[in-house]
């Protein structure tokens, strides 16, 4: 008896919808893609590539128009006797630091029996390696650093990488850099040195609208699906749910494949609203389940506050911080905890903010009001209940009553 079988009910190639898919073209990009065209094509030319900031928000297009185009980059070099190009694609999530950077370079260009080890050497040693590596292969290399804002303050790759030809480090190669970021605060961060060759070129890319994210999920439904299994209404949800929410195609890609497998999970024979708005819960949880698991304690409590004081008086939203201070106090103190001081809580609130949970607007009132912040949720009230339900973080918590609080509002 086999425990597993294909199941081809629902999807035709359900990679299509999966983030690493590349598709042939690209919608709704056109302006970028010129724009970003003109900025590589010194490199097509022999001359020395420049070096370019792309920013905008996660799912915007910004990593998927950069594989697109510098494939197309490299295979056009082809028909260039006098030219070769070479690029590399880091995601410095994880490489906090030049160092980091540098030594995954060096390993990149090198065959695994050579790699070197990620500690252990001097960051000058490593440079010396780098240079010899680009050295080595010559020619144009574009270095595509996806997320450079993780690399934060130790940033000298940055300026050590588009130097290294007139610093006399390399002879046979032209090195320009690409950084991707989700912030485009980051470069107020860097070295006014780094920031002047970083952003030589930049280019912003703006969250999709509604109409934009459905012409682009229609071509990869078409695709990723059986024909007549999407009921009609299916794809322009997902589109104002992603547009409602960041403007992000990931995120609408995210819920026509979440919807889709509910229906298979199911048995269905089509996709309806029904999954999508389920898929939608589902995905909310998940990422807010993610984001909570280096959370501590307090972290989470904070979070308890926010929802707490939504549920209490949604009129009262957003919420200033000395508002939800109080609900935290009273939280902390019924679950046998020592409250945290207002600069830590206030940290928590930041943390929270930043990995998409909370909304964060900065107010300025003024000589009279000065510079606060505004809180409110900007997840799904529901996603967050569930999660913090999960949690068990004391019995003294009544979160069955906090849940139909919260349905006698309206906001589930």
């Amino acid at each position: 008896m086999t425990l597993f079988e294909r199941s081809e009910a629902i999807f035709e190639d359900e990679n299509v919808l999966h983030d690493d898919y590349q598709p042939e073209s690209l919608e709704e990009r056109d302006e970028e893609l010129e724009q970003y065209t003109a900025y590589l094509q010194p490199v097509i030319n022999g001359s020395q590539p420049r070096n370019i900031f792309l920013y905008g928000k996660t799912g915007v297009g910004k990593t998927a128009v950069t594989k697109y185009l510098l494939r197309h980059l490299e295979e056009d070099a082809k028909q260039y006797d006098d030219l070769t190009v070479t690029t590399v694609y880091l995601n410095c999530e994880d490489l906090t630091s030049s160092y980091r950077v540098a030594v995954e370079l060096v390993n990149t260009f090198r065959e695994p029996s050579e790699q070197i080890s990620r500690t252990g050497y001097p960051l000058n040693a490593v440079y010396e390696k780098l240079w010899a590596e680009l050295d080595q292969i010559g020619g144009m290399v574009l270095i595509v650093l996806d997320e450079v804002d993780y690399i934060g303050d130790d940033d000298s790759i940055l300026y050590q990488l588009p130097r290294a030809r007139s610093n006399e480090k390399i002879e046979h190669a032209r090195i320009g850099i690409i950084g991707i970021s989700n912030d485009f605060k980051y470069r107020e961060k860097l070295d006014p040195r780094v920031e002047d060759t970083l952003c030589e070129r930049e280019l912003h890319f703006p969250p999709y609208d509604a109409n934009e994210l459905q012409n682009i999920l229609e071509k990869r439904a078409a695709l990723a699906f059986k024909d007549g299994i999407l009921e009609g209404d299916v794809v322009p949800l997902c589109a104002a749910f992603a547009a409602q929410d960041k403007g992000s195609a990931r995120q609408g890609l995210d819920l026509l494949l979440e919807a889709g497998d509910l229906a298979r999970r199911r048995n269905d024979p089509v996709v309806t609203e029904d999954h999508v708005r389920e898929a939608k819960q589902l995905l909310e949880k998940q990422r807010i389940e993610e984001s909570m698991k280096e959370l501590t304690s307090h972290g989470h409590l904070t979070l308890l506050a926010v929802v707490t004081a939504t549920v209490v008086d949604p009129s009262q939203i957003p919420f200033q911080k000395q508002q939800l201070y109080e609900q935290y106090q009273d939280l902390a103190v019924a679950t046998n905890r020592d409250p945290l001081g207002g600069r830590a809580f206030h940290n928590h609130l930041a943390e929270l903010s930043m990995l998409g949970i909370l909304d964060r607007t900065k107010r300025n009132e003024g000589r009279g009001g000065g510079i606060y912040y505004e809180y409110e949720i900007d997840v799904p009230i529901d996603a967050a209940l569930s999660t913090l339900e999960h949690l068990h973080m004391s019995d003294e918590l009544d979160m069955e009553s906090l849940r139909q609080n919260a349905e006698n509002q309206g906001l589930l």
